[in-house]
């Protein structure tokens, strides 16, 4: 049996397996078995009684978290001549068209979303393939394709991520820093945790919420005692 390491040790000593926290306690937790030299991200899983493959239980949604995301978030907006100053001066990382699609489809995705108005969807859709299992396809659903190109820029620099459950009824996702307060880090897991629940399909039967973990990059996941969220995660 391999020997623990000094911090596997003291994760060991404060983490208990067979206990469920309240989600504050396992915000401040989280903090402390958090040993990595990087800035870890801290991230929610959330295991929802829900089957994917039908339409009307593909739970899939947008938030701005509270306190941002504490991520540099790299931003291409993909529109007509008309609206590259509106998208420059909002802040976006990259703005064009053609030559950004034929970046794209020779092999260069260095952004992290990808904003476009309906206009110039039937060019982006040519590049779908590409997009779409990489998370960066523009989508109505998600704000990432409008006329407001402004507005969706200064949303994502600000803190909002788009969440989808994935084919084992689980959504994963990144919503601070390590380095973030306890009390940030738990504003942003409740703003998500929350726009989840309001998720929750009618014709559903059966337990929604089935579990919550947090975590960070490389620490041990810490289970949240859902029924302190009943009715909305705590405050």
């Amino acid at each position: 049996m391999a020997k623990l390491t000094k911090n596997q040790k003291a994760v060991a000593g404060k983490v208990d397996s067979a206990k469920q926290y309240t989600l504050s306690e396992a915000c401040e937790l989280v903090k402390e078995i958090t040993f990595t030299k990087f800035d870890s991200s801290v991230e929610v899983h959330i295991n929802l009684g829900v089957d994917p493959r039908k339409a009307n239980q593909m739970i899939r949604g947008v938030v701005t978290l509270p306190n941002g995301t504490g991520k540099t978030v790299r931003v291409l907006v993909l529109c007509t001549p008309d609206k590259v100053d509106e998208a420059t001066a909002a802040g976006a990382d990259y703005v064009g068209l053609d030559e950004y699609i034929d970046k794209i489809k020779g092999g260069w995705t260095d952004v992290d979303v990808i904003i476009c108005t309906p206009s110039v969807m039937a060019k982006v859709g040519a590049i779908g393939r590409i997009l779409g299992p990489r998370g960066l396809m523009p989508n109505p659903k998600t704000g990432t394709v409008t006329m407001d190109v402004a507005k969706a820029v200064k949303d994502v620099k600000a803190g909002k991520i788009d969440f989808k459950v994935d084919k084992t009824g689980i959504i994963h996702a990144a919503v601070a820093k390590a380095s973030f307060s306890a009390q940030a880090i738990q504003e942003n897991a409740s703003a998500l945790i929350n726009e989840v629940i309001k998720l929750k399909p009618q014709t559903l039967k059966g337990t929604y919420l089935q579990g919550i973990s947090i975590c960070t990059t490389m620490s041990r996941g810490i289970t949240v005692d859902i029924k302190s969220l009943q009715g909305g995660a705590e405050k």
